[in-house]
């Protein structure tokens, strides 16, 4: 439970809180509702840096000082609990796929992505309808990739994409599947579309026609493609999790102070027995879903699989956040869906928070496997 933090993980939230109060919150005013400036985000990142935060998603070796899962995940939490759009500028860039990269491809890449002179972006999502997934010919010392991706979140902007892709040898013969990363900027990497989604994420379409890249920018090995793509799709997976019930708590909060406001009727919707009930059922979400993600996270610390416990734990509270921030909605009223009303802003973002790094449906469907063909998970 997240009542049952230790005095160093107290210590660090309120300072969360300080941060939040001290600087996101009237920086977030300042904006008005308007663009973030160069300047604001430089400054929180500049506060971040100061009061520790910023290096909290940093490699040692690199001058970080990296939390623990249980750490991030309650920071995570705390910020998204702030519902400011500066949160995002709070932690400094993380080595993401490349955390275990090592030689020419870790020194020509993780610097200056930590640094933040460079950004990737993770090119996993097939086109329905693609002939096959995008595939890799080995040839030599090269690999000759063609294939497509076509929700590639930043993509626009990288300056990288790594790339799931299934290798063979020239002959045809399956040599298993591998992490590639790829330079935006070589030839054969073509944007082939670019579009927004309603939450206002940016993404594109990429195709790759005859792209050929060294084998020394696969990360890890050949065959060790898929299982780590799924290690970093768990990492963000939790991530969302701990941002979609910080999102509940400030959903909570705005509403319990909507319900004690006086109200044209006379009294407070409060009072009435029916707003109670709805407003119940959004505290008991909450509470399940606070319950499941700070459980998940003590797990994830043992070193154990908890690939079915993510999965569970992202489905549960995604879906718990959207019923949260839609029950909000019905309560505040019709207001509450003009364009500039937070409410408005987070029914938006709430919904695709199901969709990111699989629909829940799809987990659904994984975490049975699991279980009833690998005998993995726990209740």
């Amino acid at each position: 439970m997240p009542d049952n933090l230790g005095e160093d993980l107290l210590r660090v939230k309120q300072a969360a809180n300080a941060f939040i109060d001290e600087v996101l919150t009237p920086l977030t005013a300042r904006l008005e509702g308007g663009p973030i400036t160069d300047d604001v985000a430089a400054t929180v990142r500049d506060e971040a840096r100061s009061r520790g935060f910023f290096q909290k998603t940093q490699p040692r070796d690199f001058g970080g000082n990296p939390a623990d899962t249980l750490e991030l995940t309650m920071l995570r939490e705390t910020f998204a609990c702030a519902n400011t759009p500066l949160s995002r500028f709070v932690f400094g860039p993380g080595p993401g796929m490349l955390a275990s990269a090592v030689g020419e491809l870790k020194s020509a890449y993780l610097p200056r992505i930590l640094s933040g002179d460079i950004r990737g972006a993770f090119g996993f999502t097939e086109p329905d309808g693609a002939p096959r997934p995008t595939w890799a010919v080995k040839r030599g010392d090269d690999l000759i990739i063609n294939g497509q991706k076509s929700y590639v979140t930043g993509g626009a902007s990288a300056d990288f994409v790594a790339v799931l892709v299934n290798v063979e040898d020239e002959a045809g013969s399956k040599l298993g599947t591998a992490m590639v990363v790829i330079d935006r900027e070589l030839p054969g990497v073509v944007i082939d579309r670019e579009f927004s989604s309603m939450e206002g994420g940016g993404h594109v379409s990429m195709l790759f026609q005859n792209v050929t890249v060294p084998v020394s920018r696969v990360i890890g090995k050949i065959g060790e493609g898929m299982p780590r793509a799924l290690g970093n799709i768990g990492n963000v997976r939790l991530m969302v999790s701990a941002q979609a019930t910080g999102i509940c708590m400030w959903v909570l909060d705005h509403v319990e102070a909507h319900l004690k406001r006086p109200h044209r009727s006379g009294s407070p919707l409060g009072d009435r027995e029916g707003v109670r009930i709805r407003y119940a059922d959004m505290r008991i979400d909450t509470y399940a879903a606070r319950s499941m993600l700070y459980r998940t996270a003590r797990l994830a610390e043992t070193g154990d699989n908890i690939v079915n416990e993510t999965v569970a734990t992202k489905v549960f509270t995604t879906e718990a956040a959207g019923r949260v921030v839609d029950g909000a909605v019905q309560l505040v009223g019709g207001q509450a869906l003009v364009r500039g009303h937070p409410l408005e802003a987070l029914y938006r973002e709430i919904r695709s928070y199901r969709l990111i790094e699989g629909a829940s449906d799809l987990l659904r469907i994984n975490l049975v496997k699991g279980r009833l063909e690998l005998d993995k998970g726990r209740v």
